[in-house]
């Protein structure tokens, strides 16, 4: 993901999430709360919850999701908090 870029703030009603970050800073908003990893650090986000990627660094940073189910077809977009 490109620095100073982000994803749409959004919520998967049956997919369950695991970010995990391979290299730079990723920041993550769910449910009002910022959280920040690092390369070799993961969060996982549980159906139902509000949630944005954002890169908010100066670098680019490279992260893997792994949904199950799969999430394609069941994002709903949500309200900033």
């Amino acid at each position: 993901m490109a620095h100073g870029t982000a994803e749409v703030r959004h919520l998967h009603s049956v997919a369950r999430q695991f970010f995990f970050v391979l290299a730079g800073t990723l920041t993550l908003e769910v449910e009002g709360e910022r959280a920040t990893l690092g390369a070799g650090s993961g969060l996982e986000i549980a159906p139902g919850r509000a949630h944005q990627v954002m890169n908010t660094s100066g670098e680019d940073v490279e992260f893997l999701v792994i949904s199950h189910p799969q999430a394609q077809g069941e994002r709903e977009l949500a309200p900033m908090p």
